[in-house]
């Protein structure tokens, strides 16, 4: 299988990176060392390549284009500047996908989705989209870098000044870095404060380099960000959910709007009326022994 490469692929070799495939991409997994990386980002900030990630832009009204009946938790109720974390479900609702949409406007929003998934999800929604509603894949062009840390809003604020530390939690806003505009959005998948910047191929690089001038940032692998979501008990696409599991296995549902029709919802309240089989659940050991 031939695996694709980020536009930051040679920096991260340059930079002596581990690789190795994840979701269809050579991705590197550690630098100096996932539990070094791992302490960094829970004491300072790491920058993490995450331009692996699959982008759409929608337009259209959130109920016309049947973009609400796609995801389990409410579009019309957000504002714009506002994203929100949930699933999309098939008719027996098991997870396609995990996602975060953005309300970027009023009828137009951004969906971020696992790589892995990315065919899969973009075929799902085009089957269930109304005829008007505009749909566009721009992953190809669009590149993603975390920033997560503690220092992580100290270090943008150095750069786009202290505006940045009044973003709310899973809130975004465009802000100008060396000219050029950028979505930033204050979330993250490490459990820490932390910011997610959107970029255009052509300009992550700098943006990169431009981080790690700044020396309370290291970069850190998708293994200290797998070591950092489980430790926080964040699930992984591929690993803890799939088309096998139900939203409902999870320890919250709080990411499923009942009160709303979505695909998969009358599977779910048959599952909850006859009883959940399985629940996903975290535990600490006492010490390294498994």
């Amino acid at each position: 299988m031939d695996f694709k490469t980020t536009p930051l692929f040679e920096v991260h070799k340059k930079l002596g990176a581990k690789t190795a495939p994840f979701g269809g991409y050579l991705m590197p997994i550690q630098y100096k060392g996932i539990i070094e990386e791992h302490n960094w980002t829970r004491t300072n900030c790491s920058i993490f390549d995450i331009c692996h990630m699959g982008e759409f832009i929608l337009q259209g009204d959130a109920k016309n284009s049947n973009l609400e009946s796609i995801v389990t938790f409410s579009l019309e109720s957000m504002p714009q500047g506002a994203c929100r974390y949930g699933f999309m479900l098939n008719e027996n609702g098991s997870i396609i996908d995990d996602l975060i949409v953005y309300r970027i406007d009023e009828e137009e929003w951004m969906l971020v989705v696992n790589a892995a998934t990315e065919s899969k999800d973009e075929a799902h929604i085009k089957k269930n989209l109304s005829w008007d509603a505009h749909f566009k894949n721009i992953s190809s062009t669009i590149a993603k870098l975390d920033l997560q840390g503690p220092e992580s809003g100290n270090v943008l604020s150095k750069i786009v000044g202290d505006k940045i530390k009044a973003l709310k939690y899973y809130t975004f806003s465009d802000f100008l870095i060396n000219g050029e505009e950028y979505l930033v959005s204050r979330t993250g998948y490490t459990g820490e404060l932390g910011y997610e910047i959107y970029a255009g191929f052509g300009h992550v690089e700098k943006l990169w380099n431009m981080f790690l001038e700044d020396k309370r940032v290291q970069p850190a692998g998708l293994g200290a960000r797998d070591t950092l979501r489980l430790e926080m008990g964040y699930s992984l696409y591929g690993q803890d959910i799939d088309e096998t599991v139900s939203p409902l296995s999870l320890a919250s549902s709080k990411f499923i709007d009942f009160d709303k029709d979505f695909i998969g919802k009358d599977a779910l309240l048959e599952i909850k009326k006859s009883g959940i089989e399985s629940k996903l659940i975290c535990f600490k050991t006492i010490s390294r022994r498994a």
